[in-house]
């Protein structure tokens, strides 16, 4: 019987995920793990545990677990796959009105591109437009991962 998932735990788990962080499914119970890049060196380099905080001592017996590659727990996609880049530019491109378009995809060139992009639409007054393009575009990514990789979900 295949695992049910609810959907907005997979979006909370790509959307959690940072630099030192990335989020997998456990695909038995159907929980969304956050794993620390130190929990996953510790469970590599086989650390003992007794200096650690009890709920430091699980996540690195998940780390562990996912180290293994039982295929319990598999990775959801990063923040390397969502590209948030290319999810600017898109909205930037979809807007209707072609000045504040034209404006935007200029600003998101070169360095500072999100905190100029930022900027500009709290200017414009198009962030609540932003922010559903962003959690639409996040909402597809989770969908398709979910459909590659044969997990049901439910909304």
């Amino acid at each position: 019987m295949a695992i049910r998932v609810k959907l907005d735990e997979i979006i909370d788990g790509l959307e959690s995920q940072s630099d030192e962080s990335s989020s997998f499914l456990n695909k038995k119970t159907g929980e969304v793990v956050l794993m620390t890049d130190y929990a996953m060196r510790a469970a590599e380099d086989d650390e003992p545990l007794e200096y650690l905080e009890d709920w430091e001592r699980d996540l690195v017996a998940i780390a562990r677990e996912i180290s293994a590659e039982t295929g319990q727990y598999i990775p959801l996609p990063t923040k390397f796959d969502i590209d948030e880049y290319s999810i600017m530019e898109r909205f930037c491109m979809s807007l209707d009105n072609q000045e504040i378009s034209d404006i935007l995809c200029d600003l998101i060139r070169g360095s500072g591109a999100f905190r100029r992009f930022k900027d500009a639409i709290y200017r414009y007054g198009i962030e609540d437009d932003w922010h559903s393009y962003r959690d639409n575009a996040i909402k597809e990514i989770a969908i398709e991962w979910c459909r590659e990789n044969n997990i049901e979900f439910e909304n």
